[in-house]
């Protein structure tokens, strides 16, 4: 599984407010500049993360973006499937449809263990633990 450019960049986003003090309202143009992400990008990336109900939009002079829940309950899974797709290691891991092979396979259980400890740790990573490991760094 490789991420797209878009879930990184989302990712880096969300980081960025989860830094912010709660309920602040940030500017696209400041989170593109302090995470260097183009702006046009970010705005197709906040959009999506808007509809999957991980940010609010505030429109207006005073328009931008805020998280919509706590960082600490918003996790890099939600975030992954919300700007990729469900988290699937390989095809017969979406359905059994798509790999005759899946109930014979000797890989196949291999690739659910994978998968599993994968959403695990995905899980596991919220963005209020992240942005405080981010602001624990040396500049």
């Amino acid at each position: 599984m490789k991420l797209t450019r878009a879930a990184d960049y989302g990712i880096r986003a969300l980081v960025y407010l989860a830094g912010q003090p709660p309920d602040k309202v940030c500017l696209i143009s400041d989170i593109s500049a302090s995470q260097n992400i183009p702006e046009k990008f970010l705005a197709k990336i906040m959009q999506i993360l808007t509809k999957g109900g991980i940010v609010k939009s505030f429109r207006g002079v005073k328009g931008g973006f805020s998280l919509a829940r706590a960082p600490k309950d918003i996790n890099l899974r939600q975030i992954v499937e919300c700007l990729e797709e469900k988290i699937a290691l390989n095809v017969c891991l979406i359905s059994h449809k798509a790999c005759d092979r899946s109930c014979e396979c000797p890989v196949h259980p291999v690739w659910v263990e994978a998968q599993t400890r994968l959403v695990e740790v995905l899980e596991s990573a919220d963005l209020k633990s992240i942005a405080e490991r981010e602001k624990k760094q040396p500049n």
